[in-house]
């Protein structure tokens, strides 16, 4: 069989990253709108980005240090005490195409987050009336709860059943990393949809661990069982159009990360097509990357496709130990290793 050399896609849209702001701003919009078009923009800032006024100031700052052609879409940081009208005033207003779900204390600056999903049942009320997509970081936060079955029991306990109340509403379920997850988004309705990053696909609960304590391969959600990997790969590259990419790419500073309390993150925006396409192509699946990158996203946004395309080779490219944004230096994902594939940019 002839082994594929070159692959053309139509250009593809990040759906789930996190800009930052300040001094590192420009960096990692520089990296991200190097491989694409348009990107859900995290709203975990610090103060997170609960509004649609401070959703307007965060976009404008991000658009002034943008590349030409980048997009950025915004989202809405929900708390116990989020107004509907605000919400749904951001969303006709073109400032948010979403709302993102932080369950409180679950990742990095969450402290604001949600408390308990019946408090913002109004909000999802709007929400599922106005046609705006709930984006979900699905873990519990319940202490008793072992750490590698948050996002089981998250189904469990608040998913499914708001899911169940909200039929209308639609709903992301981000960074999945287990087959929980996997099977509850392919076996539910069509306003159920997924986004699965290259690290979760890549890496098993294992590279934390090899070798001795990994901080570079730490992010939230954690990365799962094996079986869970091999799941998430075979949801990935199934071709159903329930699932899309959203690398979660999280940058922290090498100090951060590498302390007695390290951050969450891992930071793979500089080769995030590269990884992606490494993974199709071992489940010889390179003919569906498209879709999972470049079309699956847009349709269920009810977006339309990017016009443009984009070139991947197969050929190796080093990923360096560090990268540099600002005057901080950040590990990348995958640093030190060679990929077999290199992004050229747009055809």
């Amino acid at each position: 069989m002839t082994q594929t050399t070159e692959l053309v896609i139509r250009q593809p849209d990040d759906w789930h990253v996190h800009l930052r702001d300040g001094a590192w701003l420009a960096d990692i919009v520089g990296w991200t709108a190097r491989q694409f078009a348009r990107a859900i923009v995290m709203p975990n800032l610090s103060p997170p980005v609960t509004t649609a006024a401070l959703a307007g100031q965060y976009r404008d700052r991000i658009r002034a240090v943008a590349p030409a052609g980048f997009t950025p879409l915004m989202t809405l940081y929900l708390t116990d005490h989020t107004d509907p009208d605000d919400v749904a005033a951001a969303f006709a207003d073109g400032i948010a195409v979403a709302c993102k779900l932080y369950p409180a204390h679950a990742t990095t600056n969450a402290a604001h987050g949600v408390t308990d999903i019946t408090a913002i049942a109004p909000v999802l009320a709007r929400m599922e009336a106005i046609g705006m997509p709930l984006l979900v970081h699905g873990e519990v936060t319940d202490p008793a709860t072992d750490i590698f079955d948050r996002e089981a029991v998250f189904i469990e306990r608040v998913l499914a059943p708001t899911v169940a109340r909200f039929p209308g509403l639609k709903v992301v379920f981000e960074h999945i990393t287990t087959a929980d997850a996997a099977d509850f988004v392919a076996g539910a309705g069509e306003n159920l949809a997924a986004t699965i990053t290259p690290h979760h696909l890549q890496i098993n609960r294992n590279a934390m661990f090899a070798g001795g304590l990994r901080p570079h391969a730490y992010c939230l959600p954690v990365a799962k069982r094996e079986r869970h990997r091999l799941a998430l790969r075979r949801a990935a590259t199934s071709g159903s159009p329930k699932f899309f990419l959203g690398t979660d790419s999280a940058p922290h500073p090498v100090h951060a990360k590498e302390s007695a309390c390290g951050c969450a993150g891992i930071f793979n925006a500089p080769h995030a097509l590269e990884s992606y396409a490494a993974v199709f192509d071992e489940e010889d699946a390179l003919d569906r990357l498209e879709a999972f990158a470049s079309l699956n996203g847009p349709a269920f946004y009810g977006l339309p496709v990017n016009p443009g395309r984009v070139r991947l080779v197969r050929e190796p490219v080093a990923v360096p130990g560090e990268t540099a944004l600002g005057e901080q230096a950040v590990v990348p994902y995958h640093a030190g290793e060679s990929l077999a594939w290199r992004f050229t940019g747009p055809v």
